[in-house]
């Protein structure tokens, strides 16, 4: 991690588009279309389609309970992105998950297994429960939980 990295958030936005083009550059992403990393309009709309069905399959199960839809989102979250590498709310908003080792086999059009994995998933379903590490992003973009899990949202479409 480089120190303009660090500082990025307390001098506001640069300037000029130099810092993300750098940014898209150091994962080799398209900057936009298909393949491109997922924009964060895209990312909360599946966020808030995620959190309102497992709201109501939470109230139709468990009533009115608390952590009810907590579970069920972070259930869904572990279970969806381990085995398809999408929730119900990204697939909906045309998004994929995909761990950083798999974007060199998939440009090189070797096929990779669906999903990311239980490990993965794991960390970072844990992560986003907490909140704090989605809301954080670095200089490309990705939340730490991403960072964490070692994944990156894409655009599929």
């Amino acid at each position: 991690m480089k120190r303009k990295d660090l500082q990025g958030w307390l001098y506001g936005a640069p300037e000029s588009g130099q810092e993300h083009r750098e940014a898209v550059n150091s994962l080799n992403l398209p900057a936009a279309g298909p393949g491109s990393r997922a924009r964060l309009g895209r990312r909360v709309i599946a966020l808030f389609i995620d959190w309102w069905a497992s709201w109501l399959i939470a109230y139709l199960i468990f009533g009115d309970s608390p952590f009810g839809a907590l579970g069920v989102f972070a259930v869904e979250n572990l279970v969806l992105t381990a085995t398809v590498g999408a929730t119900f709310g990204q697939r909906l908003c045309s998004m994929t998950l995909v761990r950083l080792v798999d974007l060199g086999a998939a440009s090189a059009g070797t096929p990779r297994r669906p999903g990311i994995g239980f490990v993965p998933a794991l960390v970072r379903t844990v992560l986003l429960c907490l909140v704090i590490p989605a809301v954080v992003w670095d200089a490309d973009g990705r939340g730490l939980h991403d960072k964490a899990a070692g994944t990156v949202l894409l655009r599929r479409r």
